[in-house]
């Protein structure tokens, strides 16, 4: 018997594409194991009385850019932090080697702690920090989360190609403009320019596609 390994490959990559398919749409339905993770710490952080907020990806959600996260990050300060490791079970567990890093037994989704005092990106001292959680947090549902001068500063702080991206994205759903970077750190207003001017130059982009769609129509149209 010959098997067809062109076919298997494309049988197999099709399963996992649906399967990814279904995940998203749970995701944007807060159904899946990365909201319930979330949900579990900060329900165990609530009763703790421990302050937290959610930053990362999530915050992103929460300040209207959808998109998927595979994890979750929270913001404490160093005494939450000691706090939340004195109460952690079997419920939770450290990765080895990422003494800030837990896994939920549950579902296997991680979690980072952020922690007060501390720096983002390359963890180096800077300019910014990452403040505490108790001054930065706003309620949006039943959750803490990181406010959005707050979130776009850490971001544009920590500067990895996702960061930025996020705040294009976050300028767009906020409909910021040059006047927020006076809610910034004066260290973080030339990055936060640059990716205004690139959200401008993305919509310039698409509207020039449009036009040229409708321009090709209308000769279209005329032979």
């Amino acid at each position: 018997m010959v098997m067809n390994v062109g076919a298997v490959r494309t049988s197999l990559s099709a399963d996992q594409f649906a399967q990814r398919l279904r995940e998203i749409g749970m995701f944007f339905e807060g159904s899946d194991s990365v909201h319930q993770t979330m949900r579990r710490v900060a329900d165990r952080l609530d009763a703790a009385g421990i302050s937290y907020a959610i930053v990362g990806g999530m915050a992103v959600n929460a300040h209207h850019h959808e998109r998927t996260t595979k994890d979750v990050d929270f913001l404490l300060s160093a005494a939450g932090f000691a706090a939340f490791r004195q109460l952690m079970s079997g419920e939770f567990s450290t990765v080895p080697g990422r003494p800030r890093r837990f896994v939920d037994a549950a579902n296997g989704v991680t979690f980072d702690i952020l922690v007060t005092g501390q720096y983002p990106g390359s963890g180096q001292p800077g300019p910014i920090s990452f403040p505490d959680p108790a001054t930065v947090g706003q309620t949006v549902g039943d959750l803490r989360v990181v406010d959005l001068p707050t979130l776009v500063q850490l971001k544009l702080a920590a500067g990895r190609y996702q960061d930025f991206a996020d705040v294009v994205n976050l300028i767009r759903a906020n409909a910021l403009d040059e006047s927020f970077q006076q809610r910034l750190a004066p260290s973080v207003h030339a990055d936060f320019i640059e990716c205004l001017e690139e959200m401008r130059r993305e919509d310039e982009y698409e509207a020039r596609q449009d036009q040229n769609f409708r321009d090709a129509q209308g000769e279209s149209g005329d032979h």
